[in-house]
């Protein structure tokens, strides 16, 4: 576990840990060592001449004084590593998400990463602070009482001695029994997490279903499996830690008729034995913890584990040698992409002109959106190639790809913060002249005006306290301070109202203009502004031309917006 935690700690905070570790074993080892000077104290006492054993006790004091010291040193060490650690493994895995490809993160990815962020980093991190001195102190301090035992009688240390892999054998059978329980009990607290995250946001619809009365049966599922798997995971621990119980017990019951035996044939003295039963109860102390203590660093690993496998989850490769992309111009070279176990877009090629439009049509599920992630390089293509300005987008750095690209999402999330920390997300080094262009460009200042606090008001966690159009005015005025020469948009006003439609596509029609896009599209309005025109299902372009020649060929292109578009927008809609 030790070398998964230093791993994981990577070189910054490895050789911090090292030193804790070292000082731990240090200190369990002078315990263990302060306990050998009762020997010869309990044989003065017992002995013809107590006097003589005043310098052993002042020796024994000194002993224990100095494991104190020690004890204080390494448990402040254990913390003061334990609290940098966890401020530094939260940055680390922030930065580390950051850089994942957008498409590590499914739906399902929700709850292990929120789970991961919050109870599970802080029990892996706590190893140090709470859990590593008492585990060292269980191992270190009876191995070194039994190696005193040992140089005091043979016979006797041996007997303690054979308790050793007993120990270790309860302690390997319980980690074994447990781990398909600690790893149930993972999925049942990811799947309630993610029950609880969709609870608080299906508030609306609950709501105005009427339930708000009932109990969300899903959470309360959810919530009773981990019930269930709690209560799996006591039990089989229980076995273990009456296992090690007996087993302790046995063996100072088995050091206790030895010494018995041996002090009624003369072998050693009564003091003798006494001293050993006093060395046996201080091992049985710290062995009897482990069962506690195993158990608990049995869960920091398995969050250990994840952990782990998060951190060496490698992001998409950065170029060597970054090339700059030419011009604004797109291509999709014989593409083909897999997500999930299906070809999402097959064999698929298709070029934009610098400066043109591209309206993308299509029925679910027939690799709109992916067009758009593959061009952004939120996944890598399989096979074939995604060009931007002519170059590769793996031969194109991350930052310098991001740069060229300004991306309108159908869903938007803004931070809680004010309007204008949203909008100047965008370009953070943009003047305020710039910012308030941007956002009268979007027709945000409208918004603007009559919110309370004007720009300083704030947005709400995910832009919670303003409105889908306005936060998709927000989105826009962003992708407009951005000023980048790619435009990418998902669909961004096919579940607006009228008014915030005719606000958001005025904005749209200011950000495409002079810029090559692609737009995901679903309604005439957007198709009708497009250059050209793509059909795409099952991963292939089907058709391709202008609207209203597709409309005239009378061919899948038609008879999908037969049935697609409402009435508001006719075909004849210009």
């Amino acid at each position: 576990m030790i070398r998964m935690l230093l791993r994981v700690l990577g070189h910054e905070y490895a050789r911090a840990m090292r030193r804790t570790v070292a000082l731990m074993t240090i200190t369990a080892m002078a315990e263990g060592l302060s306990y050998a000077l009762l020997v010869p104290v309990l044989r003065a006492l017992l002995g013809s001449t107590p006097a003589d054993a005043w310098p052993w006790l002042i020796a024994f004091g000194a002993a224990v004084a100095g494991y104190a010291v020690l004890r204080y040193l390494s448990d402040l060490a254990g913390m003061r590593v334990g609290t940098t650690m966890l401020r530094g493994m939260y940055h680390r895995l922030g930065e580390h998400l950051a850089r994942l490809p957008i498409g590590w993160y499914s739906s399902g990815r929700v709850g292990e990463v929120s789970v991961m962020a919050s109870r599970g980093l802080l029990q892996a991190m706590g190893v140090s602070a709470h859990l590593l001195a008492p585990f060292v102190s269980a191992l270190v301090t009876p191995a070194t009482i039994v190696a005193v035992m040992l140089a005091f009688d043979w016979q006797l240390g041996l007997a303690a001695l054979a308790a050793a892999p007993v120990v270790a054998a309860i302690q390997a059978w319980t980690a074994r029994s447990t781990a398909a329980a600690d790893a149930d009990r993972h999925e049942r607290d990811k799947e309630a997490a993610g029950r609880v995250i969709e609870y608080l946001q299906a508030q609306p619809v609950l709501r105005a279903g009427g339930r708000t009365g009932e109990r969300f049966e899903a959470l309360d599922d959810s919530l009773r499996e981990v019930r269930r798997a709690s209560r799996r995971t006591v039990l089989a621990t229980l076995p273990g830690a009456v296992g090690l119980t007996l087993a302790v017990q046995t063996v100072f019951t088995v050091l206790l008729v030895l010494g018995a035996y041996l002090a009624l044939g003369g072998s050693i003295g009564a003091a003798e034995v006494l001293t050993i039963l006093v060395l046996a109860a201080r091992c049985a102390d710290p062995l009897l913890s482990l069962s506690d203590i195993g158990g608990k660093l049995r869960g920091a690993r398995s969050e250990l584990a994840r952990l782990d496998a998060v951190l060496r989850t490698e992001p998409l490769p950065e170029p060597a040698e970054p090339v700059q992309p030419e011009h604004a111009g797109l291509e999709f070279d014989a593409v083909t992409f897999r997500h999930g176990g299906r070809r999402v877009i097959d064999d698929l090629s298709l070029s934009v002109p610098p400066g043109q439009r591209l309206a993308v049509v299509g029925p679910s599920g027939a690799g709109k959106s992916t067009l758009l992630q593959l061009l952004a390089r939120f996944h890598d293509v399989d096979a074939g190639a995604v060009r931007v300005g002519g170059v590769d987008v793996r031969a194109i750095s991350t930052e310098a790809l991001m740069a060229r690209i300004a991306i309108v999402f159908q869903n938007v999330y803004l931070f809680d913060g004010t309007i204008e920390e949203n909008i100047r997300l965008g370009r953070p080094g943009a003047g305020e002249a710039e910012v308030r262009a941007a956002a009268t460009a979007a027709r945000l200042d409208e918004v603007i005006e009559r919110l309370p606090g004007g720009w300083a008001a704030n947005v709400g966690e995910g832009g919670a306290l303003l409105s889908g159009g306005e936060r998709q005015r927000v989105s826009i005025a962003r992708a407009l301070l951005k000023d980048a020469p790619v435009v990418l948009l998902d669909e961004v006003t096919s579940a607006l109202d009228p008014v915030n439609e005719a606000a958001v596509h005025e904005g749209i029609e200011r950000l495409m203009a002079g810029r090559t896009v692609v737009m995901v599209a679903h309604r005439m309005r957007t198709v009708r502004r497009a250059d050209r025109v793509v059909f795409l299902d099952g991963g292939r372009v089907v058709e391709e031309g202008g609207h209203d020649e597709l409309l005239r060929r009378g061919g899948r292109y038609a008879a999908f917006w037969e049935i697609a578009i409402p009435a508001a927008y006719p075909r004849s809609l210009s």
